[in-house]
């Protein structure tokens, strides 16, 4: 049980770091909603949002409210105005950080997974690539750009938060892939209501904010279509590679290629397609049944002139109930088999 005043006073212990003020004295608060005298739902502004700054407020927020009597939290941030930031005497700068994964002398490969439209499987795609290059022993980061849909965690079985220390954060691991999502940023599924130059910040900060070490690939597993997120993913990486997924459908083949398009005009490289949802086999007579129709792929691959990288069936991963992730093949699922084949085509066209 909590009320709205409980929720105000547990406030007052956040300190917000640029200004060295807990949240009431900076009129961070900028609405609370108890539900059932149990779910507290809360929008804060903070100088640094989009931040490990924000990471680290949010574990200490939950932590407080959950301490004073609220079953769930959900949370919601936003950048104080400059107006607030110059009375409250300016705000404290993270220090840029030097090198890393944007310098000129990263060896870094980022490999995007995009679609013209959604539901195409394109996370799942992103998820079991990254998952089997690891496997193939390379380094590997999956970053879950789609900012609004994300779902990597969930689909890695992922229930940890990454780790700050400083002005830095440390990704979650799992399988061996290095994952930062802004999943890890909100709290009981809350809706992201951002406009695009924070979510533009927020993708800048998972470049140069996070601990990556040294990686061979990165992964991002952008939005659907070509708005906001998939501009800023182009200008902030002039040397990208990328995957466009598609299904067999027609329709969903032409609207993927506005994506090929958009990488194409931008002057990234297109690795290829790969076709999601291919067929249906049926475990009894071994019948292929294509439930979407057939050569959606196929065309998409000519029109950009690039190859068609693999074609997945509908299928369903095996349960591992004790090493839960529900979108991940095994190497020995016959889905998993074609993911390997990808993933070894991926890097010979990219170590040749």
């Amino acid at each position: 049980m909590i009320t709205e005043e409980q929720v105000v006073e547990s406030l007052k212990k956040i300190i917000d770091p640029a200004f060295n003020k807990n949240l009431v004295d900076t009129k961070g608060i900028r609405e609370i909603k108890v539900k059932d005298a149990k779910h507290v739902s809360v929008k804060l502004a903070i100088a640094n949002a989009g931040s490990a700054e924000q990471m680290e407020i949010q574990q200490k927020v939950v932590g407080v409210l959950k301490e004073a009597g609220a079953d769930s939290v959900g949370l919601r941030f936003e950048k104080l105005t400059d107006d607030e930031v110059k009375a409250l005497g300016g705000n404290k700068q993270s220090a840029p950080s030097s090198g890393g994964l944007l310098s000129e002398t990263s060896n870094t490969t980022f490999i995007a997974v995009t679609s013209g439209k959604g539901g195409v499987g394109k996370s799942t795609v992103s998820v079991n690539l990254a998952t089997t290059l690891a496997a193939l022993g390379k380094k590997v980061g999956i970053i879950d750009a789609d900012i609004y849909g994300f779902s990597v965690p969930d689909m890695m079985g992922i229930e940890e938060r990454p780790k700050v220390k400083g002005e830095r954060i440390f990704p979650v691991e799992r399988f061996n892939v290095k994952v930062i999502s802004m999943g890890f940023f909100v709290e009981d599924n809350s809706p992201v209501i951002w406009r695009g130059p924070m979510l533009g910040k927020m993708l800048n900060n998972f470049f140069s904010e996070v601990e990556w070490g040294e990686l061979d690939y990165l992964i991002l597993d952008l939005p659907p279509g070509t708005g906001d997120v998939a501009l800023d993913v182009h200008t902030m990486l002039p040397h990208s590679k990328e995957i466009i997924v598609t299904t067999p459908h027609a329709t969903a083949a032409f609207v993927a290629a506005r994506a090929g398009a958009m990488a194409i005009k931008t002057h990234h490289e297109i690795l290829g397609v790969v076709e999601n949802m291919s067929y249906f086999e049926s475990k009894v007579t071994g019948e292929k049944e294509y439930v979407f129709g057939q050569g959606g792929g196929e065309r998409l691959a000519e029109e950009l002139k690039t190859e068609l990288l693999g074609q997945i069936p509908l299928g369903q991963p095996e349960i591992d109930k004790e090493n839960f992730a529900p979108s991940i093949y095994k190497e020995d699922h016959p889905i998993g088999q074609i993911y390997i084949k990808m993933a070894k085509r991926i890097i010979e066209k990219n170590e040749k």
